[in-house]
């Protein structure tokens, strides 16, 4: 049976999903550090009026803007979009490679993209902060034939490290296949990782992918893929765990955030890239509204997002 495309009302409908599942995991992985277990994340949710989120979801937004300001993906117009959020926010939580980077292009001249090939010896950051982000290139160049070159791009900004950009490149590959699926039936589990094994470019990366499939021929629980997969700030150890979290739950937003976040490690970051698959899968609809409700900046998030599919249409028909 032939499957009918989706509408730009329902792909809009995905790219919120993605946009707001992204904040909505960083916030509630950032509340997971001290709320542990699901039963006292779930009271602490009750109690609390306001959910705010940290820099995983400001340099998503600050992304979104960049790409919207400059209607494609500039390095150096990225980075200064990027430096300013922080200026304006240092409070947000961001690690020290972004603060690194900021500060040797304010004392040096430096690039974004020649700061960032300092860090680490000079090997560039394999960190997880390029991925966290990288919903708004998935959504801005959902059918752009150079999806990956510009997933890379956005994340030389911040990560030289090539394993710190093949993480990123994937995540957005996935996001971008996950939005044009139509829930629940579109979704091969294995067939996604295999596709995402012809995009990665990294032996790191590669293996972590094929331990995926292992995992979910067995259909193997959440400790066994945190044991085999990780949950830390390296992307090749918590990026595939985004995965396999919204793979273990695919149609449900709630259970597979929860899954992302209740296992330790890297919570918030490791929810804000689970939060953007599932939402991009989907949508808006199937976010909790009560999360919602609470969430900072919703409607700035929303609108960003409705932005972007705004603008991709028009990119996309030149």
């Amino acid at each position: 049976m032939k499957v009918e495309p989706l509408d730009f009302r329902e792909l809009e409908e995905k790219f919120c999903g993605s946009l707001l599942g992204l904040a909505l995991g960083d916030t509630l992985g950032e509340l997971a550090f001290t709320a542990r277990s699901r039963r006292r994340l779930e009271e602490s949710l009750k109690s609390l009026d306001h959910l705010s989120y940290t820099d995983d979801t400001a340099m998503a937004i600050a992304l979104a803007q960049s790409l919207l300001q400059e209607k494609d993906l500039h390095p150096q117009s990225l980075g200064k979009c990027f430096h300013e959020a922080y200026l304006q926010e240092p409070w947000r939580g961001y690690g020290p490679g972004p603060r690194r980077i900021f500060s040797l292009v304010t004392k040096t001249g430096l690039s974004y993209l020649e700061a960032a090939q300092k860090l680490y010896r000079g090997q560039g950051s394999l960190g997880n902060g390029a991925a966290m982000r990288i919903a708004p290139v998935s959504l801005f160049f959902l059918e752009h034939p150079e999806l990956e070159a510009k997933a890379r791009l956005s994340a030389a900004v911040t990560h030289a490290h090539p394993v710190g950009q093949d993480g990123a490149v994937v995540l957005a590959r996935a996001v971008a296949e996950v939005i044009k699926l139509r829930p629940p039936t579109g979704l091969n589990k294995v067939g996604l990782i295999t596709l995402l094994l012809t995009i990665a470019q990294t032996e790191e990366i590669r293996e972590k992918l094929h331990q995926i499939i292992k995992l979910l021929e067995k259909e193997a629980g959440l400790k066994e893929a945190v044991s085999l997969l990780g949950t830390s700030v390296i992307v090749q150890e918590s990026m595939p765990y985004a995965l396999y979290a919204f793979l273990s739950h695919p149609t449900n937003f709630k259970e597979a955030l929860l899954a992302a976040i209740l296992q330790g490690g890297d919570r918030d970051t490791i929810g804000a890239m689970t939060g953007a698959l599932a939402g991009a899968y989907l949508g808006i609809k199937a976010l909790p509204k009560e999360w919602l409700d609470k969430l900072e900046n919703r409607d700035k998030i929303e609108t960003l997002a409705r932005k972007l599919g705004h603008q991709r249409q028009n990119y996309s028909s030149k």
